[in-house]
């Protein structure tokens, strides 16, 4: 791994670096990343279903932010391809973050001017405007965390993802209970759908997402990414790459809408594809949907590339070089362990995390304390943790913080289990949930400081976004069991199984630091 940039500063200077103009943009650029993702999810459904739209169409919603969780597939494209007049002008990273944020306004914007409740039809176009913006903030995403890699040393990335979190989580209060409290401000506090109130709600939302483009504007392009040679191919073989993705997505989204009717017809012939409750068989369906739209994804892209219609060289750039890339720099065992870590890290707060808001209302909690403790005390919390995770690491290092945070993840779990025992204690409540909080945010930043360690700056875009992937995909898909876990174990043993889980965790971390202290002797 790359070093630990490990010079030893004083505590005042590691105040004192807080206020570095870098930080500072920092923050705003988390902020203009924050604001998108709850105008697709949380404030969306909200809107929807006061305009009387099925709770079945508004979950299907929360596709439009696929985006997010396959954003490596185009992250190539941002790091290889070049924008006409705009690269030249503000450079490869700005450029692309320019871009991305006028279509997360567009979007917003086509959102605002459409009246669900006044035309089937406008709820295909809703989910267009909603697929555009999730398809751009992710890609903002992906120039960020690119460009705050980019941008200072190693030494300083605990502190610009401190910054970069603290932004994040402000964007997504002000996109979620700011939004919401504007709608009920613009409506008069009444009760019943008023589709200005909305229009409004989301015209100020794109206002607020200015504040990502002036940042863009001001900050300088990073030394790494005007240092790296990136534009040696035609601008007719850059094209036909563009095409390639367009074509690939395409092919996704057709076999998998259009695949819809052929399995709903095939229900009609196998009524056995809906006995019992129809849940688990339903899960199946789309999964196999799903899956047969990624397949016709790959025969076009393998299609596109056997017939010569595209440079094997420069797919092979794209996608295989930055993977091959990491493994050479590593070394295969060392690599294999590094994803292992990365896929685990967050296992025990995530599963936790999933079955959280049932647990307190179980428990005998209210919504109002449930809002008030665990979401505006829990945010405090959070960006506390956060600054003061990125303080410790600039201190301490990238690899004893990545430690301490994992334990502390692990080791709060616990005090879910008081909780579990107690019951509707208010006090235990805030308790348990100011340190979870604190916790997760000491973690989750060193380890984005951590999974920035591990970029080349050849492949920044690239390799990042298939870490950031990575890192949620695992837990995700072991929390999707945790209500069944619940239902089996109790709360107070699944508790004390998601800190468990935390322990191999413990020792991949003690392993990757062993081999890191070889490699550097």
């Amino acid at each position: 791994m790359r070093g630990e940039g490990s010079e030893i500063r004083s505590w005042s200077d590691s105040f004192r670096i807080w206020t570095q103009p870098k930080a500072i943009a920092m923050l705003f650029l988390g902020f203009s990343a924050g604001i998108p993702i709850l105008l697709i999810f949380s404030t969306l459904s909200v809107w929807l279903r006061e305009a009387g739209v099925d709770r079945s169409a508004v979950t299907f919603f929360s596709w439009a932010a696929l985006g997010y969780s396959f954003k490596f597939l185009w992250a190539p494209i941002i790091d290889m391809l070049p924008l006409p007049f705009l690269t030249r002008i503000l450079g490869r990273r700005r450029a692309w973050l320019i871009i991305a944020q006028c279509f997360i306004i567009i979007a917003i914007l086509w959102m605002a001017l459409i009246d669900p409740a006044q035309n089937p039809n406008n709820l295909t176009i809703m989910a267009m405007a909603a697929v555009l913006l999730g398809f751009s903030s992710a890609s903002q995403d992906v120039v960020i965390d690119a460009y705050r890699i980019e941008s200072a040393e190693k030494s300083l990335q605990a502190l610009l993802s401190s910054m970069y979190i603290a932004g994040y989580r402000m964007g997504m209060l002000v996109a979620g209970a700011g939004s919401l409290f504007l709608a009920d401000y613009v409506n008069g506090g009444k009760v019943g759908y008023n589709y200005h109130a909305w229009q409004i709600t989301y015209f100020a939302m794109a206002l607020t997402m200015g504040t990502g483009l002036v940042t863009t504007l001001c900050i300088a392009e990073p030394a790494d990414s005007r240092g790296v040679t990136q534009h040696t191919y035609s601008p007719s073989q850059y094209l036909r790459f563009l095409m390639l993705f367009l074509l690939v997505m395409l092919a996704f989204a057709l076999t998998f809408f259009k695949t819809g009717s052929w399995f709903i017809e095939l229900g009609k012939i196998c009524p056995l594809l809906h006995a019992g409750d129809g849940k688990i068989s339903t899960f199946f369906i789309e999964l196999l949907r799903f899956s047969m739209a990624i397949g016709a994804g790959i025969v076009v892209a393998w299609l596109i590339v056997v017939t010569g219609l595209l440079n094997k060289e420069m797919v092979s750039q794209a996608y295989y070089a930055p993977v091959r890339d990491f493994f050479v720099r590593y070394g295969g065992k060392t690599a294999g362990l590094l994803l292992l870590l990365i896929g685990f890290y967050r296992l025990s707060d995530i599963v936790l995390g999933v079955v959280s808001n049932v647990f307190y209302l179980d428990m005998g909690f209210s919504k109002t304390i449930i809002a008030g403790i665990t979401k505006s005390f829990g945010l405090g919390m959070t960006l506390a943790g956060g600054f003061l995770g990125g303080l410790l690491t600039i201190r301490f290092g990238v690899q004893k913080i990545l430690f301490l945070g994992a334990f502390l993840s692990a080791a709060t779990n616990l005090l879910f289990m008081l909780l579990a025992g107690a019951g509707n204690d208010v006090t235990l409540l805030t308790l348990v949930i100011g340190a979870d909080n604190l916790s997760a945010g000491i973690a989750t930043t060193a380890f984005i400081a951590f999974l920035s360690s591990l970029t080349n700056v050849s492949f920044t875009a690239v390799q990042y976004a298939i870490f950031s992937s990575m890192m949620t995909l695992m837990p995700k898909m072991v929390g999707g069991y945790s209500g069944t876990m619940v239902s089996g174990l109790g709360y107070e043993k699944f508790f004390l199984l998601t800190a468990v889980m935390g322990i191999p965790v413990l020792l991949l971390i003690l392993v990757v630091q062993r081999l890191s202290v070889k490699e550097c002797s």
